[in-house]
């Protein structure tokens, strides 16, 4: 994937993308140093894969954060910006990637912490961080996007239901963060080839990912996907705040 970004496009601005240790977080954030953006590599448990994506992107001449946190945590997620406010002194965009669910051995209310109200506390920790003319942008799939009018798999649906819920709460904070100068806007994509969720959705429902290719027509691999993120947190921010990656001929309406 060529880089989406032009190059230079984002010296002196700072990023923080969340669960950027791998997949479309790791790319994303790729996309933003390449760019000339300062970034910050946020992870769970994969502590040296995010250190060595950073000494990859500091070879680039930019600064890299690495800094874990557990985002269900608010101590955490207070610890995470206190760092990010001691290295780089406040942030330009926020990335609200990290997201889960299907993870073996959780609460049964797991989702929902992680996928709304850990969205919430992220974002309420970073706006002293954010100033004027900053972006923050929320990922999610189509099969939580149109959740309400379109039913998934019944293996997701709690996932994509407490996705959803993320959603609809941070769309509430819209006007709020207009006030002081906060853009938002909110990335929705198809199932990605090659995540850990779209392994996971094949091995409960075997083909459920060559189904849904051949309803699109095609799905975006991790790279590609990331590139659309990138973009979103640049590009002028759609008047219902979304933006749609991929087919949406599936989806019934919101």
């Amino acid at each position: 994937m060529s880089q989406p970004l032009e190059p230079q496009s984002l010296t002196g601005r700072r990023a923080l993308v969340t669960g950027s240790s791998r997949g479309v977080g790791a790319d994303t954030v790729r996309y933003f140093a390449e760019a000339g953006a300062d970034v910050v590599i946020n992870f769970r448990n994969k502590a040296p894969r995010a250190e060595k994506l950073a000494g990859e992107l500091r070879e680039l001449g930019v600064r890299a954060l690495v800094q874990g946190a557990d985002l269900t945590d608010a101590s955490s997620v207070d610890q995470l910006m206190a760092a990010v406010r001691e290295e780089f002194g406040g942030l330009d965009i926020l990335v609200l990637n990290a997201s889960g669910g299907m993870e073996s051995g959780m609460a049964e209310d797991y989702a929902l912490q992680l996928n709304r109200d850990a969205q919430l506390r992220v974002l309420d920790a970073a706006l002293p961080l954010l100033g004027e003319g900053s972006r923050v942008v929320f990922v999610t799939s189509h099969q939580a996007h149109f959740i309400n009018t379109t039913p998934t798999m019944p293996e997701y649906e709690p996932v994509a239901r407490s996705k959803r819920a993320g959603e609809d709460a941070l769309r509430e904070r819209i006007p709020a963060l207009a006030e002081r100068g906060i853009e938002f806007v909110v990335v929705s994509g198809d199932m990605i080839e090659g995540t850990v969720t779209a392994t996971l959705l094949n091995r409960l429902n075997p083909g459920a990912i060559e189904e849904r290719r051949e309803q699109a027509g095609k799905l975006y691999n991790v790279a590609e996907f990331a590139a659309e993120v990138a973009l979103a947190a640049v590009e002028p921010v759609p008047a219902d705040h979304t933006r749609l990656v991929g087919d949406t001929s599936s989806f019934g309406g919101e």
